[in-house]
């Protein structure tokens, strides 16, 4: 059974249309880690020459509740790639000059140079998710910010930011399980706060919260991928495999070579 990744722009989230542990084609694991091998290799090809071409760029948003794997997901689709490529920004509890500015400021000065591939674990949407369900600010305030951000992506997307925004969509039982599995393993436990328990009761909230970010904030100019994530090695192949399109569209190309090389040799 199919399940669309991309919502068109317009289209009304609700997170319960899709299917957390949803698989296309029947794909098994061992399958799905070939195609994440072929896509390595091609995503190791694509990022050298958007590098050597130094003219656009690429920004990979990952959002998702906790343990929905933004880390895991990362450590999959840049391993065996030139780190070189890469920008990583992860985003945490803003800082008292972050937040002495608009909440744009810090996401704008994160944003990937021209040439590499951007990677945001969190991200601008923070601004319409945390702060709205802990009321960190006014109701009028971060509704908005929606268009805000809306006007923010379009700007990227002007400048030649091509913009890959993937929601990891988990299940509430998958999150229970995995958050009971930080508990569980002393090597895990670095991972885990009391304060994940505190958000877990809010699920709900953030559940209507992502729905209304990934409604509002579906653009032509950058649209929202909702990816099922409670197969791990599912999710990071379905990231792979957008990114991986996202470069081959925008096909960067070596520049020109000075001309007269062929004559030359080196002493």
């Amino acid at each position: 059974m199919s399940q669309s990744l991309t919502p068109p722009p317009q289209t009304k989230i609700k997170l319960a249309d899709f299917d957390a542990r949803h698989i296309e084609h029947d794909l098994d694991k061992e399958a799905a880690r070939s195609r994440l091998q072929e896509n390595t290799a091609a995503l190791a090809d694509l990022a050298y020459r958007l590098y050597a071409e130094n003219r656009r760029a690429v920004l990979l948003v990952l959002q998702g509740m906790d343990t929905s794997g933004k880390d895991g997901t990362i450590r999959a689709v840049t391993t065996g790639v030139n780190p070189q490529a890469f920008q990583i920004t992860a985003f945490k509890q803003p800082s008292a000059e972050e937040l002495d500015h608009d909440f744009l400021w810090r996401i704008h000065n994160a944003a990937p140079n021209r040439g590499h591939v951007g990677i945001f674990n969190r991200s601008h949407y923070e601004d319409v998710l945390i702060v709205r369900v802990h009321k960190l600010v006014s109701k009028e305030e971060w509704q908005s910010r929606y268009e805000r951000i809306n006007s923010f992506e379009r700007l990227l997307a002007e400048g030649g930011m091509t913009l890959v925004k993937c929601f990891l969509h988990i299940s509430k039982d998958e999150q229970k399980k995995r958050l009971q599995s930080r508990l569980d393993d002393p090597t895990k436990r670095w991972k885990f706060s009391r304060g994940d328990l505190d958000e877990r009761k809010l699920w709900n909230d953030y559940q209507e919260a992502y729905e209304e970010a990934l409604t509002k904030c579906n653009t032509d100019d950058a649209p929202w991928h909702i990816v099922p994530a409670d197969r791990k090695w599912y999710r990071n192949l379905v990231v792979s495999d957008l990114l991986r399109a996202a470069l081959e569209k925008m096909d960067p190309q070596f520049p020109p070579e000075e001309p007269g090389l062929d004559e030359l040799t080196v002493e």
